[in-house]
């Protein structure tokens, strides 16, 4: 059965990139991020989750996108690694923020690796 907690440390890490990458179509009151424990998914370091459309509808409320990493993957990997992992997921949500996902063909190791060394000189340029 898989488990699941607020995983603050990397909501905190999350806000830092919204804020240095300029990511202002991202709703920062709207995202959580959880930590799992107990997924049997293979090769899964994180997901990105959103309230769908029908149930924003029917609850009547806005999106809200959540990051999900998987414990047993994300917490073994190097502070790049986890922002890097954090910048991918960021990416699958569009510029509406609306209920949709930007897919691999945007989300691509090139792009996550471009904007992780911005993220990275900026957040030096501040140390």
């Amino acid at each position: 059965m898989i488990e699941y907690e607020h995983a603050s440390d990397v909501l905190k890490e999350s806000h830092d990139i919204i804020r240095r990458l300029s990511l202002g179509h991202i709703d920062a009151d709207r995202l959580f991020c959880l930590r799992s424990k107990g997924s049997r998914s293979r090769g899964v370091i994180a997901r990105c989750h959103v309230l769908p459309k029908a149930l924003q509808k029917a609850l009547g409320l806005e999106a809200h996108y959540v990051i999900e990493v998987i414990s047993e993957r994300f917490d073994s990997l190097s502070h790049e690694e986890r922002a890097k992992v954090i910048i991918h997921e960021l990416l699958h949500i569009p510029k509406s923020f609306g209920g949709g996902f930007r897919h691999h063909d945007f989300v691509s190791r090139k792009n996550v690796e471009n904007l992780y060394r911005i993220y990275a000189s900026r957040k030096s340029d501040i140390v």
